[in-house]
């Protein structure tokens, strides 16, 4: 891998961690499971955050479903924090309970991501989508990191235009596909 190409993996791997590029899964009860997504949908890992998502999963009693949603939505803010292995146990903690939840796959692929673990990130971002993201434009964009980062222009540029395409609002797909055009030239 060149040293350009490990510049921007690692800043594109920095930006997947520390941006809104991961999906937080929306609660309806408790009141500490509600504290923990809105913690999730802020964009940054809080300890106060933390501690809600810690509180809800041990303390409230919640659904299959939101219980599911608390620990995808506690293993966003680890992804924040760059604390992939216990932002992959939280995703599969999710996937325990419900098995199809896009979400949790996607960002384990994510997580797997972090760990440079890039084909299995793939592979999970791909189940991901299948079974249906709420933000598909954030799990092309993790794909398209990966796929980089593994010498596949092509397969990152499809997805990169893929994610511009399906969030025309969102800065980031468009800047790595101009730093992909630039590369070329």
């Amino acid at each position: 891998m060149s040293r350009t190409l490990k510049i921007a993996l690692g800043a594109a791997l920095t930006l997947l961690a520390a941006s809104a590029a991961h999906a937080q899964m929306a609660i309806s009860d408790g009141a500490h499971a509600r504290g923990c997504f809105k913690a999730a949908k802020s964009g940054v890992s809080t300890d106060q955050g933390m501690a809600d998502c810690t509180a809800a999963i041990d303390t409230e009693r919640l659904g299959r479903s939101d219980l599911a949603g608390t620990y995808v939505n506690r293993g966003v803010l680890y992804l924040r924090r760059q604390a992939y292995a216990q932002a992959r146990a939280d995703f599969d903690s999710a996937i325990a309970l419900e098995p199809t939840l896009g979400e949790a796959h996607v960002n384990r692929g994510a997580a797997l991501i972090g760990e440079r673990r890039f084909a299995e990130g793939i592979e999970e971002i791909r189940w991901g989508l299948v079974l249906g993201s709420e933000e598909p434009a954030k799990a092309h964009y993790n794909r398209a990191m990966a796929y980089e980062a593994l010498g596949d222009d092509k397969a990152a540029y499809g997805d990169l235009v893929k994610a511009a395409d399906l969030a025309p609002n969102w800065p980031a797909p468009r800047a790595e596909l101009q730093r992909l055009a630039a590369q070329r030239q």
